[in-house]
């Protein structure tokens, strides 16, 4: 099992910045080494959708991931020392405003949302115009 604690978040005006973080906590360190990590969101009335994920397995070049609607303004990260996530969201856009969740799931999951097994308990993210 790993639980995930996210942090962060809260309401900015648009072009502002944010910043969540998302702590793991487990007690199968060799297994959740392997995990791919991932931010999605969800706004009210829609699907929840791929932002962002990190693998953190070597042999994966093209890791971090982005959903397009957000290259080159958010940036995922993860401390491994920390066990801890970060997205840190620039140029904020209203349509942007959304919960946002961590997720964890298996090597090579990207934007696949079935592949995420474990979430946290989402974030609220709010961009006034």
């Amino acid at each position: 099992q790993i639980q995930l604690a996210e942090s962060g978040g809260g309401l900015v005006e648009a072009g502002g910045s944010l910043s969540l973080s998302c702590t793991a906590s487990t007690a199968s360190k060799n297994r959740f080494s392997s995990y791919e990590m991932a931010w999605f969101r969800q706004a009210p009335g829609k699907e929840r959708e791929f932002v962002a994920a990190i693998t953190r397995l070597t042999m994966s070049p093209k890791s971090p991931f982005y959903g397009d609607s957000v290259k080159g303004r958010f940036t995922i990260s993860f401390n491994e020392s920390k066990n801890t996530l970060y997205l840190q969201m620039n140029t904020l856009k209203p349509e942007d405003t959304a919960v946002y969740y961590c997720a964890a799931g298996r090597a090579g999951a990207i934007s696949r949302i079935s592949e995420y097994l474990y979430w946290g308990q989402g974030a609220q993210v709010t961009v006034s115009s």
